[in-house]
């Protein structure tokens, strides 16, 4: 390989166990209603999800609550949608905050926000918490998304 086209390479992430770059897989979610204080497993005791923060900043997540099935009619497509979250967008790190341009989204509503997550990595594992923001899936609450993920690479 020619030195020009090595230098042509996009950068690898780095080994550090305290970056967030890297691919992720959900651990465990739980929502806190901002108002009660109630903790709920709204995506179920294993809920599916990987997240990926890209070298270049770009984070890209989907998430989906364990037990769902193939949909056969409207009302199960729209189980289905209730049922997930998914949105990507370029990312910036500002401390043990991540902000997150959203360029797409499962729910329109969420394109063109800043999405803030405070984070903090232990043993392989990344806390992620959502700053308290309304919920159209679940009953418009305002409520605060709670999540572990588990380094996959």
């Amino acid at each position: 390989m020619t030195e020009p086209a090595r230098k042509m390479r996009a950068p690898s992430p780095q080994a550090n166990a305290q970056s967030p770059v890297g691919t992720w897989k959900l651990h465990s979610c739980f929502m806190e209603d901002v108002e009660t204080k109630e903790q709920r497993a709204v995506w179920g005791e294993h809920p599916n999800g990987w997240l990926i923060l890209t070298p270049a900043g770009r984070w890209i997540v989907v998430q989906t609550a364990e037990g769902r099935t193939t949909p056969q009619t409207d009302e199960d497509r729209s189980a289905a949608f209730r049922s997930m979250l998914a949105y990507c967008g370029k990312y910036r790190i500002d401390g043990q905050k991540i902000v997150v341009d959203v360029d797409i989204a499962w729910d329109e509503s969420w394109c063109g926000t800043e999405q803030i997550r405070f984070f903090s990595i232990e043993n392989n594992r990344l806390h992620i918490e959502a700053a308290p923001q309304r919920y159209a899936n679940l009953g418009d609450k305002i409520m605060r998304a709670v999540l572990i993920w588990q380094r996959a690479e």
